[in-house]
């Protein structure tokens, strides 16, 4: 088991944004076994020697991004405060999909994330850092799912056990996708490829529409 200490160096926000920004970006285009410092510091247009004052090591500085995904996921479900119950849950389900016009985003960062979890069992920061997250996304989930049951939207459920079916299909079905599909196929959409999308529609039919309370329905 390794253990790590966070840095004790504080980062100016508008750095640490520029930084986090620039390992989205080098996981993209590396992933996670390619990637170094100095990739991140490249496409930061930074010095790698700031990237180690700041962060100290790689595995804290991956550490620090999970933090950040989880910040602006945070940040995101905020921005839907005051929204219905049924569309804040969906919106919720739908960041869990490919967009249209992903151009091979989803793919490349998700296989890249799929690296870092399979250290997780080994590296206690990246596991505490990932639950962290996890949490917080199934914890959002049953907020929203209590929410529209106090609203009189949804159907008396249990919020928790709801959430943690959502995210389970979803995050089970973006990790089949980017580690069976086969990307370079020509014209082919394989079930892995599709997961994603079909696991979306099916929770759509069988759970989000299920949870809506039939109108004039006690």
């Amino acid at each position: 088991m390794t253990t790590d200490s966070t840095s004790d160096r504080s980062v100016p926000d508008e750095v640490h944004e520029t930084l986090m920004e620039a390992t989205y970006r080098a996981l993209c285009a590396h992933g996670y076994a390619e990637l170094t410092m100095q990739r991140i510091a490249d496409e930061a247009g930074k010095s790698k020697s700031l990237l180690h004052y700041h962060y100290g090591t790689k595995r804290e500085l991956l550490v620090a991004f999970l933090d950040f995904l989880l910040d602006h996921f945070e940040q995101r479900v905020e921005e839907t405060e005051g929204d219905a119950p049924e569309e804040r849950l969906r919106f919720l389900l739908d960041k869990m999909v490919p967009d249209e016009d992903d151009d091979g985003e989803y793919d490349r960062f998700g296989l890249a994330l799929a690296e870092i979890r399979t250290q997780a069992p080994y590296v206690e920061a990246y596991r505490k850092q990932i639950a962290q997250n996890e949490a917080a996304i199934r914890g959002r989930l049953a907020d929203v799912i209590r929410d529209g049951i106090e609203q009189g939207v949804f159907r008396d459920v249990d919020p928790d056990r709801t959430a943690t079916l959502l995210f389970a299909a979803l995050d089970g079905a973006r990790l089949q996708r980017v580690v069976v599909s086969e990307p370079d196929a020509e014209n082919e959409q394989t079930a892995a490829t599709e997961a994603p999308n079909e696991v979306r529609a099916a929770l759509e039919t069988f759970v989000v529409s299920d949870l809506l309370r039939e109108e004039g329905s006690q």
